[in-house]
């Protein structure tokens, strides 16, 4: 028989016995529901990184097409009734898979090379927006260059850009002060949903709240997190937090993936004593549908209908999934409805929607056939991966359906709005 793990391991073995296979998570699960295999189930997952770091199960390929192939959506968290932290499992499951076999990250590091750089991000901001603003794109996907391999994936993703720009330090507030913001811009949100960002300022500023955005911020680590390397995400959350910690009423995120890893970085860095950080993080909608101000600002009406996609991270880990429809709802005559299947993944999840493409658009194909049931005018979500797989598999069926941040949406209907300069 194998020994147990020695203190090499970093596998929360306890956290993982928490879990008595009961099943009431299979019901929630997206990839269980899909394969109804026990190896794609939260509990068997669970059961399968227990042989893992213990030596009953040795390292293989349909091991690993097991812990793969989660979302990490921690559906099953919110109804486990031992509260067993899955989220914290399957990293740690997939860190042990990278400790015994290293290779497996080499598209992870090339990748987070580049995000993790600002200099290199914003190269590939400007060579990306000119892609399109040339015509390029266009021209490519009417001559089918690309072919139907990785790459014309990787370009059927990518939405329309924002011209990049450099980020100011500050923003001041327009009128009498609320008090001060901190704003965390991320890495793909900084290239794929700048117009986001921008708006986010631009409502806060009218609100009344100065915001900073300090450039010494850097991703925030989940991209590494979740596939293995550990490492290299604390590093990145300790250079957040020293560029983000101050004095502001809060540190905001448009993204909810990011937000919420900010969120747990006292469970990264538990020795860190960086609790008072997670505590001030929030949602912008979160901190929106709380802020001060609102009396100075007005609407125009929108007779029209959005749905509100709820991305998995703000609902099963930062618990804010009601705040968007709390803001979209000051918009006079809107139809504010929920997209139907709000419950289960879309199959963005970090890197999953390049990595397990079959399931991801199988997750996206539900989400289509959810928004041409409500037929929508508009379709809001609170995570940049997941605005991005929406908003791909509306253009793939060519359903003219505009994908934005309810935030976006609240900025274009501001009545006289000045956008702050950027």
């Amino acid at each position: 028989m194998s020994a147990l793990p020695t203190a090499t391991h970093s596998f929360p073995l306890a956290d993982a016995d928490r879990c008595v296979k009961c099943g009431l998570c299979l019901p929630h699960c997206p990839t269980y529901r899909l394969s109804q295999d026990e190896g794609d189930s939260p509990r068997g997952r669970i059961a399968l990184m227990q042989g893992l770091v213990t030596g009953f199960i040795g390292p293989s390929a349909r091991l690993e097409d097991h812990l793969d192939g989660c979302l990490a959506c921690r559906s099953c968290e919110a109804v486990c009734p031992a509260a067993v932290p899955y989220g914290r499992l399957i990293d740690a499951g997939r860190a042990e898979l990278v400790r015994q076999r290293p290779t497996r990250v080499r598209l992870i590091r090339v990748l987070g090379g580049i995000l993790t750089r600002a200099g290199w991000r914003r190269g590939l901001g400007w060579l990306l927006w000119l892609y399109q603003a040339i015509g390029l794109q266009s021209l490519i996907r009417r001559l089918h260059l690309l072919g139907g391999g990785r790459l014309a994936r990787l370009d059927a993703l990518l939405p329309p850009l924002a011209r990049p720009t450099r980020w100011r330090t500050k923003y001041p507030a327009l009128g009498a002060s609320q008090g001060c913001v901190t704003l965390f811009v991320g890495c793909v949100s900084e290239l794929a949903e700048r117009q986001a960002l921008n708006d986010a300022i631009t409502l806060l500023n009218r609100l009344g709240y100065e915001v900073m955005v300090p450039a010494a911020q850097t991703c925030c680590g989940a991209l590494h997190l979740h596939n293995g390397l550990p490492g290299t995400a604390k590093t990145l959350a300790a250079r957040n937090i020293e560029a983000l910690a101050g004095n502001s009423l809060a540190i905001v995120g448009t993204s909810s993936g990011c937000t919420a890893t900010l969120r747990e970085y006292s469970e990264l860095l538990p020795a860190s004593g960086c609790k008072p950080f997670a505590e001030q993080v929030q949602d912008i909608c979160v901190f929106l549908a709380r802020a001060q101000g609102w009396e100075r600002l007005r609407f125009h009406p929108l007779a029209q209908t959005v749905a509100v996609h709820e991305p998995c991270t703000l609902r099963n880990v930062l618990k804010g999934n009601a705040a968007a429809y709390e803001l979209l709802n000051r918009i006079p005559q809107l139809r504010v409805q929920g997209l139907a299947g709000n419950g289960q993944c879309c199959g963005a999840a970090g890197t999953y929607f390049l990595t397990e493409t079959e399931t991801a658009d199988r997750l996206a194909a539900d989400k289509l056939t959810a928004v041409m049931d409500t037929a929508p005018d508009w379709l809001v979500s609170s995570n940049v991966g997941c605005a991005i797989q929406l908003g791909a598999v509306l253009r793939r069926v060519g359903l003219n359906v505009p994908v934005l941040h309810p935030v976006s949406l609240l900025v274009r209907q501001l009545a006289s709005a000045q956008a702050v300069g950027y």
